[in-house]
């Protein structure tokens, strides 16, 4: 077995057709086994990435790992398109200042309950507030595919999307501030200004790049009645947008939030736009999160300190995702199904936090800091990495409990 193994690898784990067709496969297997013990697929599609991946059996080669980066970038373009394709104007008239409490409420306990329950065990105070910043950051992806999947509609969903697309917008001026105190301690000054301008500043060019994006593919499919142009036309700017964001250094998700939020308000005509999408995406979602499985690392489950203070990040970020939503809930008098059970489904995390790990990770400042905060910050990628290994094989279940009981009560 261990002979055939090592031929597999010598001889087609560099190809990069090998890789993603492993991924769909192993995932397809796996994802069907979850759904016959009542998990959502994706749970399915994560194990058999931790299986073939490089904590399992290695059989995705490592050259292989940008291009497939490529394609979850694609998969989560596809993905906020449609998240924005739920936010209409006359929603955001009857939900929308609700929508903005509960967000900012549980974004801000969660970064708070996360950043002074890690100074408590020791940790430096950046780094204790960089991990509040990253865990207040959601994975949307996981909420929209689970809803997709269930075919789930009504208000519980339209607060789900809402409060998803706004907290990642918060989360990245959350984390612009907390990383200034890098700054500081690296360079001894106060960056908090040029932070939080950097922030609000990247905001505001994803935004405009989307409205760009949104009304080319409007102006250029208006008159379109060939489904097939319409989709060539669609992919086409969503990919080219996609990549300027990127390139830019700005927020694809927000890009392509707002791509969908116009095309939803500018015509009722252009949901076929959002709706084609959707049936291409399946394949895509399988390599997305079978690809995450692949990357996660189970050795930081060796370090002792890893593993409390890993657990602490988990244990207090679920606290404030879920009382956050409930307290603020309760004071704005949101129907009890909503208030019980929509921060379940906020417990999901994955690339925005992951992104973030690597943004900090790659950082110019961070390669210039001395050997003790280098040896922090790989203290901190490990407990990201040991949180994102549970929440994403608990968090879906737990999301699709939520949205399961909301259907319920329709």
């Amino acid at each position: 077995m261990i002979h055939i193994l090592e031929m597999i690898k010598e001889s087609f784990a560099h190809h990069i057709f090998f890789s993603a067709g492993l991924l769909l496969i192993t995932g397809y297997l796996f994802g069907q086994i979850s759904e016959k013990i009542k998990l959502p697929m994706i749970t399915g599609y994560i194990i058999a990435g931790i299986l073939i991946g490089d904590s399992g059996l290695k059989l995705i080669g490592h050259q292989n790992i940008e291009l497939l980066h490529i394609l979850s970038e694609i998969t989560l373009s596809f993905i906020a398109v449609i998240i924005g394709g739920e936010f209409s104007f006359s929603k955001l008239k009857l939900f929308g200042k609700k929508i903005i409490f509960i967000t900012l409420t549980q974004m801000f306990l969660t970064f708070f309950a996360v950043s002074f329950g890690l100074l408590l065990i020791g940790l430096s105070s950046y780094v204790a507030f960089l991990l509040g910043a990253i865990a207040s950051a959601t994975a949307p992806a996981a909420s929209a595919v689970i809803a997709e999947k269930l075919k789930a509609k009504g208000e519980f969903v339209d607060y789900l999307h809402g409060v998803v697309a706004l907290n990642d917008a918060g989360t990245i001026i959350i984390f612009s501030l907390a990383f200034s105190s890098i700054s500081r301690a690296v360079m001894g000054e106060l960056e908090l200004s040029h932070s939080l301008i950097h922030a609000f500043s990247e905001i505001v060019f994803s935004l405009l790049l989307g409205i760009a994006g949104g009304l080319a593919i409007h102006y250029t499919t208006a008159k379109k009645k060939n489904l097939n142009e319409i989709n060539i036309l669609a992919f086409g700017f969503i990919f080219c947008t996609t990549s300027l964001a990127i390139s830019l250094h700005l927020s694809s998700l927000i890009t392509n939030m707002t791509i969908g939020m116009l095309l939803i308000n500018l015509s009722k005509k252009n949901v076929k736009i959002l709706t084609s999408l959707q049936p291409l995406t399946a394949p895509l979602y399988a390599i997305f999160f079978a690809f995450a499985g692949a990357e996660m690392d189970l050795s930081v489950f060796k370090g002792g300190n890893i593993l409390i203070a890993g657990a602490i990040f988990v244990l207090l970020r679920a606290f404030g995702k879920y009382f956050g939503v409930f307290t603020s809930g309760k004071l704005l008098r949101v129907s009890p199904q909503v208030n019980k059970f929509l921060g379940l489904a906020l417990l999901p995390q994955a690339g925005v936090s992951i992104g973030l790990v690597l943004f900090v990770q790659g950082s110019q400042i961070v390669n210039n800091a001395s050997p003790q905060i280098q040896f922090e910050i790989t203290e901190m990628i490990n407990i990201v990495l040991m949180s994102v290994f549970i929440n994403e094989l608990t968090g879906p279940p737990l999301a699709k409990l939520a949205i399961l009981k909301n259907m319920k009560r329709k």
